[in-house]
């Protein structure tokens, strides 16, 4: 097994029976076009998620986050945050920035809107991608639909409320290292289950972020 970054203080719920897989989905793809900002947006834009799926349940609270993209060091990178710990419930996770939608709002509108409020970006401009899967969290019965967006400019100011303990960027290659990128294969007494995550030097992303991240790295490689 490759040796992983040491990755952060995030605690794994994993099951008494798991183990390490010892491959990537994209082992063998050809990866430049994550290099690419164009090619990333395009092969976004051209995915259509099934409708049936973005739709929530009547017992789930429909939510929303936004996938920030952006260029920097000619570089196409991602915006994450990572949340506070004095949250009740996925705290100090990775996630996207993003909640639960307000009444009358879009899943657009709402992760636009909690963005700001957020981190303080404001992202009304951005070019709007696409879509990624929804996702549905145990914890938390939200139904997480992901907007994609492309913002015009390097973040550089950001303004943390109570329920963002710090702001953070990768890039997208870097997400694909062998180094940082693991999957494992979990073992429940109802289902078993393979779980993306990725190592970085002090935080470890996974859980429905982590799939996310996932989906969107495997549609820039095979669209």
């Amino acid at each position: 097994m490759v040796e992983r970054r040491p990755g952060g203080r995030q605690q794994l719920p994993r099951p008494a029976s798991w183990r390490e897989l010892d491959y990537a989905p994209w082992d063998r793809l050809d990866t430049r076009a994550l290099s690419d900002i164009d090619a990333v947006c395009g092969a976004i834009a051209r995915h259509q998620p099934d409708e049936a799926l973005q739709l929530p349940s009547s017992e789930a609270n429909p939510s929303a986050v936004l996938v920030p993209l952006f260029v920097a060091d000619n570089e196409p990178r991602v915006l994450l945050t990572r949340r506070s710990d004095s949250l009740t419930t996925h705290k100090g996770q990775i996630a996207f920035p993003g909640g639960r939608l307000e009444r009358g709002e879009t899943s657009l509108q709402a992760a636009l809107r909690e963005t700001y409020e957020e981190i303080g970006v404001d992202a009304r401009h951005a070019h709007v991608v696409g879509e990624l899967t929804a996702h549905r969290t145990i914890s938390s019965t939200s139904h997480i639909v992901p907007h994609v967006v492309r913002l015009p400019d390097v973040p550089t100011k950001f303004s943390p409320n109570g329920e963002v303990d710090r702001v953070l960027s990768v890039s997208l290659v870097e997400l694909i290292r062998p180094d940082t990128f693991a999957q494992e294969h979990w073992v429940f007494p109802d289902r078993e289950v393979v779980v993306p995550m990725f190592y970085l030097d002090d935080e470890t992303i996974w859980g429905a972020t982590a799939r996310m991240l996932q989906e969107m790295l495997l549609l820039a490689l095979t669209r």
